[in-house]
């Protein structure tokens, strides 16, 4: 049996419809008919995560793994307002969070009643799309409603916002089956082969043509600008970016040398990057690389030539140079025995900077807007729905510390993976020049702390296991990966004096 109310019978119908199977669920009396219709609903499997912060990256994490929408609930007040750091950074990554509210009539808004305050755009830009459904009495604004779910639900890039007020009395289910409801359908613009030939003409014709993908990683690319420095030689004319975040501010700056860049992504959005952009491509930017890339192998181009050459030689060098222990050889070794069927989310900071020298293999980070809180919540929520994959997360300590919540989450299996590198502090912090001239860059800035994981995972039952050198770390990161257990296993590794004194 169903709730009783209309407008939620007609949102629940309609996700059916616009084929979303998954839901994160948060507790509360107001959306209590939401999260009943989403788990009595058979088509849609219901996650559920207590702390709405954390919920929002674990629906984040889904939808990466996934590639389709995923639902996540919260009641009403300042729930949905917890949800804002998994949504921006969703925007930015282009993914399909569906969020929905439950709310208060609007009648009570800003009376001083309980969990009440203005929810309608509380997301502000970085939902695609923001309605407050009506409660119909009768045909049009059930019309109405209809339309207003169906506009948020045909965003597939971005994510929307569904804010579902629902008056009192809540907890009637007395309705049999869900209605009928009319789905709008959305056809985006296609890459036609005329376009993709076009595009494909116009990189190879050039001069020093170059390939950039964002997201996931530009592996070597800061090393390789460093090396090649002021050389004219190097730079492109005609650059084709397939979107998503750079990682390398050294990176950026460089590609705004070049004359001219062709954006190709699924949204047609203006990202004008290197401050060069001339022309946006909307469509498959998977598909314009892929094509690129099968016209080098039957054409090879010297440009590219040069490049690829370059970056092998980094390549070499990068694999071949001894390093102390450390963080970066930590990140080394991993890369050097993950395989393909591991999947591995990187947290911010430090930790994406290390792994876009040393992985070999696309890696998940939340580059959106860079934040350093989710990073764990987001991987986690990967490892739920990814069933053929074992699913790493190699985070520093503060996002550690601050997304432990992650853990406490009775839906993670064996197949979550943690790679905790702990020294005692931000160690990004300590690359900005100057930063250390201040007293507070120590203690305030970069929060040195003398905190360790063992506590938080037996608290979560979390196989905990900890290195504080480069034997011990080696032997950690042969068992992160092959240990056999039931629950998700976590390796922590020390680096600081003071961290050290704590194993």
């Amino acid at each position: 049996m169903y709730s009783n109310k209309e407008n939620v019978n007609i949102l629940t119908a309609l996700l059916v419809a616009h084929e979303v199977r998954h839901a994160v669920v948060c507790p509360g009396s107001r959306n209590a008919p939401i999260v009943h219709n989403l788990n009595e609903c058979p088509d849609i499997v219901c996650y559920p995560v207590t702390d709405e912060r954390s919920a929002g990256f674990y629906a984040l994490g889904m939808a990466q793994a996934l590639h389709e929408p995923v639902v996540v609930c919260v009641t009403s007040g300042t729930a949905l307002l917890n949800l804002a750091p998994a949504v921006a950074e969703a925007y930015y990554q282009h993914l399909p969070l569906v969020v929905i509210s439950a709310d208060r009539p609007e009648s009570w808004i800003d009376q001083l009643d309980g969990q009440t305050l203005p929810q309608p755009d509380a997301l502000g830009r970085f939902v695609r799309r923001a309605v407050s459904l009506p409660e119909p009495h009768d045909a049009d604004s059930r019309w109405y409603c209809n339309r207003l779910v169906n506009e948020a639900l045909m965003e597939r890039h971005a994510p929307v916002h569904i804010n579902v007020p629902i008056t009192e009395p809540l907890f009637s289910f007395t309705v049999d089956s869900l209605p009928e409801e009319r789905k709008i359908d959305f056809t985006p613009a296609d890459m036609r082969p005329v376009v993709l030939n076009h595009v494909c003409h116009m990189f190879m014709q050039a001069s020093r043509p170059m390939l950039i993908a964002g997201q996931p990683m530009n592996p070597l690319m800061d090393e390789a600008v460093a090396k090649v420095g002021d050389d004219e030689a190097y730079v492109p004319d005609f650059v084709l970016y397939t979107g998503g975040s750079i990682v390398s501010k050294r990176l950026k700056r460089f590609l705004r040398k070049a004359k001219q860049t062709w954006v190709v992504n699924r949204e047609g959005e203006v990202t004008d990057t290197f401050m060069n952009l001339t022309h946006v491509v909307q469509g498959d930017p998977e598909v314009m690389a892929d094509m690129v890339r099968f016209n080098l192998e039957q054409e090879p181009h010297p440009f590219v030539q040069k490049w690829e050459a370059l970056l092998a030689e980094l390549r070499q060098q990068v694999d071949s140079a001894g390093l102390p222990y450390s963080p970066a050889a930590t990140v080394r070794y991993f890369e050097q025995q993950r395989t393909a069927l591991h999947q591995v989310h990187y947290a911010n900071s430090t930790a994406i900077r290390l792994a876009n020298t040393y992985a070999k293999a696309p890696v998940y980070c939340n580059r959106g807007v860079n934040g350093i809180e989710g990073s764990l919540s987001t991987a986690a929520g990967f490892s739920v729905v990814s069933h053929l994959f074992k699913v790493f997360c190699v985070i520093g300590d503060l996002s550690f510390f601050y997304d432990q919540n992650a853990l406490w989450n009775r839906n993670l299996r064996d197949n979550f993976r943690i790679l905790l590198l702990n020294n005692g502090h931000g160690a990004i912090f300590d690359t900005l020049p100057g930063l250390g001239q201040s007293p507070a860059s120590d203690s305030l800035v970069a929060a040195r702390h003398h905190t360790s994981a063992d506590g938080i995972c037996r608290q979560n039952d979390v196989v905990y296991l900890k290195a504080a050198n480069m034997e011990e770390m080696q032997q950690g990161v042969d068992s992160l990966i092959n240990l056999e257990s039931e629950r998700p296993v976590l390796l922590e590794v020390f680096f600081s004096d003071d961290g050290q004194k704590q194993v």
